[in-house]
């Protein structure tokens, strides 16, 4: 059996997090592949960081340098030190020498390279508490095993044919010998050469692209949370664990709020059907959620409801807007050239309008007023909106369901704002009020999920 591991920041964040990691990955046997985050607190660090080059260059140094070291300290035996501090030096020389490099500050994927410098020591970290416990393993960045990316700095995306391709030669010799791999999340590597990170969060898809290239049996993503919830449990403080859910419902929780599997991660796994688990590092007991292909069909109406706050509505109007589908797609342009996530579309006879994050409303702006005047007769921008998203069983094709939900949004006394419907036959999404969101939230938990708890939620 092959099972590829993820640990996020908090499951590699200090030297217990680190020993508990060490615990979960020796325990069992067959074929283990590893991808780590970087420590928390690490990335964000270097992202600070490198807004303030060349001047800062030695504190960034020293602190970095500090936090690592102190952890392997702590972790490591005196035996291990040696070889660690070779290793160890190594890297750090590669990244000291990055940032003395005055004409690499003019690449456009500096930052990629300085903000994926925390993974290349976390890896080496856990590869040598590994060997530590006894295990042969091994640290490898995403350079040593091929891991292909393109795409947009700070935004990339996997190759997964090539990355198939070099994993199959670059590692796995090493799993094929008994040893474990320990190997670089958040980035992969341009034709160039070139570090590309996929994004705040992307160690998560990094590994669904690892399982992908090495046809994994099993992914496991192990985090800080006992897997996804009916609810945000801030909001909702009786929300239940989901044992069980599709690909479509997961992909659907993740991107509209859900805060425990980044978004990108399931298509990978999707692509060839290989199940992922969403595991809490801190209780290993706990069996999490497993997301698969087909689960078996659930009696309640709604399986979680999920909230994205702080978002507005952009309404763009113009006569007869919906028989110019060029002027449509040159909004969409506009708006996509600040890689802008849109949360939703709807569109009417004169108006089109968007639901964005409020703070990307005045870049978008400032792009949309670069078009002809003429074709745009007005430009509306509604704030304080927060996307409700409920997710269960064949939401379209069930008679009744939309009028449900929505009597218990009148029930709340909120107005909707805009509605997604049909794109997906696992959600129904909509806008309300931010002032009316977590009532609404409360509402449709108590009503549709939590009255069935005991019939499959809950474990």
């Amino acid at each position: 059996m092959m099972k590829v591991m993820k640990f996020g920041g908090t499951s590699v964040g200090s030297p217990e997090a680190l020993r508990r990691a060490v615990g979960i990955i020796t325990e069992g046997g067959g074929d283990k592949v590893v991808v780590v985050s970087a420590m928390s607190g690490v990335t964000n660090f270097l992202v600070s960081g490198a807004e303030g080059l060349p001047g800062n260059k030695e504190a960034l140094l020293g602190e970095f340098e500090k936090k690592h070291l102190e952890a392997a300290r702590m972790l490591l035996g005196e035996g291990q030190m040696e070889g660690f501090m070779a290793d160890f030096r190594a890297r750090m020389d590669g990244f000291r020498g990055l940032l003395d490099d005055e004409g690499a500050r003019g690449c456009p994927y500096y930052k990629d390279n300085i903000t994926s410098q925390g993974e290349r020591f976390s890896s080496l970290i856990l590869s040598y508490a590994l060997r530590g416990a006894g295990a042969r393993s091994v640290a490898l960045t995403s350079e040593d095993c091929g891991i292909c990316a393109e795409g947009r700095p700070l935004s990339g995306s996997a190759n997964l044919q090539r990355t198939e391709s070099m994993m199959a030669m670059k590692v796995r010799p090493y799993v094929a010998d008994g040893v474990i791999p320990v190997i670089t999340g958040f980035y992969g590597v341009t034709a160039d050469g070139l570090p590309l990170t996929f994004g705040r969060g992307g160690s998560d898809y990094s590994a669904a692209v690892v399982a992908n290239a090495m046809n994994a049996d099993v992914l496991e993503i192990w985090t800080d949370v006992d897997g996804f919830m009916s609810a945000d449990p801030r909001i909702v403080p009786d929300a239940v664990k989901i044992d069980e859910m599709n690909f479509g419902e997961a992909a659907e929780l993740a991107y509209f709020g859900a805060k425990v599997l980044h978004p990108r991660t399931i298509e990978p796994v999707r692509m060839k059907h290989i199940p992922l688990k969403v595991r809490n590092s801190f209780k290993p007991e706990e069996p999490g959620t497993l997301i698969r292909h087909l689960r078996e069909p659930r009696g309640d109406m709604l399986m979680s409801v999920a909230l994205k706050t702080d978002l507005s509505v952009i309404a763009i109007s113009s006569a007869e807007i919906a028989f110019h589908p060029n002027m449509v797609a040159r909004i969409i342009g506009k708006i996509a050239e600040g890689e802008v996530v849109i949360y939703s579309v709807s569109t009417s006879l004169s108006t089109v309008a968007f639901l964005v994050h409020s703070n990307d409303v005045k870049s978008i702006l400032s792009r949309l007023n670069t078009l002809d005047p003429g074709d745009i007769e007005r430009i509306e921008v509604k704030g304080e909106v927060a996307l409700v998203c409920a997710v269960g069983d064949n939401l379209i094709s069930r008679c009744g369901v939309s009028a449900d939900i929505f009597a218990a949004v009148k029930e709340a006394r909120a107005s909707v704002q805009m509605i997604s419907e049909g794109a997906s036959d696992v959600s129904l999404n909509f806008a309300v009020p931010m002032s009316k969101a977590v009532d609404v939230v409360k509402l449709l938990h108590s009503k549709y999920v939590r009255g069935s708890a005991d019939e499959g939620i809950r474990q």
